[in-house]
């Protein structure tokens, strides 16, 4: 099954972005569940989720990339369903996929679709069934530096490529010189920082190089670690995140909200458009508009465009995936499993990502999603 371009996306989005402000403000507030109309009913966002037999602790752990999303969702959904703790370790997607595979996890958040043998392997613990791919939030990767003096970069996938490999080491070379004619660069050494643990972010910045300077990056695009010569490592998006801001010369890649949280200055992409484009969950939103869905049945995972040239289209993206079993789930999990992901994936769950700097879920895609949830089992 494909899909076609999503028309009003940037509609949705930009209407996401002022409808979740409100709601995040609320779930912020310290009596956020409190009842103030004196009839007994919850007046924040909590009040409109459903529990649905949510009991107990349910465990589940893996990308850092939706970690911000994460903790809003859990924050909301706890103080909805009362007696309920969901657990979520931002340990990276491999560390999340492996979990999940041994039986330690109910479900995994992971920045890439499960590979065939990841899929074999779930087949031990899900039964019945097997671990399926459900995206449940989509953002920019942003491209994050610190180089006083320089608050405008531009910067295309030939130059990051070479950068990441430690090819261009000076940030006054002559190629990042030809994409920023006015700018003052110093002669400043470049440090570029990676992902020391596995992950999936990792892995779609490779696809984008890969794909979109496949002359200049030659490493794996599929791996969740990094393969590339050089350069420094640190663990997690937020381990990367603090690396850059704390050192000159920086550059590093993580998801928006850590650049955001951080006031990190970002890179704009030039992708052959009329104009660079910058990462924000709208540009983010038009380029996931254009995925396609190849997986199969139940399974959801897509397959994204980081060769884009569409206007405003910011290139470098990921979507997170919930990954759970199809069938197979246990018992005592599964109740609080569903209704988790239900409100993750619902109108209200999906409106308080904007701010948080993701881009919601194109109406296509998260229909789909909202149809399979209430089918696992």
């Amino acid at each position: 099954m494909k899909l076609q371009r999503i028309n009003g996306l940037r509609a949705t989005a930009l209407g996401a972005l002022a409808l979740s402000g409100a709601l995040v403000l609320t779930a912020c507030g310290s009596d956020d569940n409190a009842d103030k109309t004196g009839t007994g009913e919850k007046t924040s966002a909590a009040s409109n989720i459903k529990c649905e037999g949510a009991k107990g602790q349910l465990l589940a752990a893996g990308s850092t990339a939706q970690k911000n999303a994460m903790d809003l969702w859990v924050k909301n959904f706890q103080a909805a369903c009362e007696g309920v703790e969901i657990n979520y370790q931002a340990i990276g997607s491999g560390g999340g996929i492996t979990k999940f595979t041994q039986g330690q996890v109910a479900f995994a958040g992971s920045d890439s679709a499960l590979k065939e043998d990841e899929v074999a392997a779930s087949k031990t613990v899900c039964k019945t069934g097997q671990g399926i791919n459900l995206p449940m939030v989509g953002g920019p990767v942003a491209i994050g530096y610190k180089l006083s003096g320089v608050d405008n970069l531009i910067l295309d996938a030939p130059t990051l490529a070479k950068i990441f490999d430690s090819k261009i080491k000076k940030w006054d070379d002559a190629a990042i010189k030809a994409l920023n004619p006015d700018v003052t660069l110093p002669s400043t050494n470049i440090q570029a920082f990676h992902r020391s643990d596995e992950s999936g972010t990792t892995q779609n910045l490779g696809k984008y190089l890969s794909e979109a300077a496949p002359a200049d990056w030659k490493h794996d695009p599929k791996s969740k670690t990094w393969k590339a010569e050089g350069g420094q490592a640190a663990n997690g998006s937020s381990g990367v995140a603090t690396a850059v801001k704390g050192a000159e010369g920086s550059i590093g890649y993580f998801e928006l909200s850590y650049a955001t949280s951080q006031s990190i200055p970002t890179v704009k992409v030039a992708t052959g458009a009329s104009a660079p484009v910058e990462a924000t969950t709208d540009n983010a939103s038009k380029a996931i508009g254009a995925a396609k869905i190849k997986g199969t049945g139940n399974d959801v995972a897509l397959s994204l465009d980081y060769k884009t040239k569409v206007e405003g289209a910011y290139p470098i993206i990921l979507v997170t995936y919930e990954i759970a079993c199809d069938k197979g789930n246990k018992p005592e999990t599964l109740p609080t499993l569903k209704a988790f992901l239900n409100y993750a994936v619902s109108e209200d769950g999906q409106k308080v990502l904007a701010d948080a700097g993701y881009a919601p879920l194109p109406a296509e895609i998260a229909t789909k999603v909202r149809q399979i949830v209430p089918t696992l089992s």
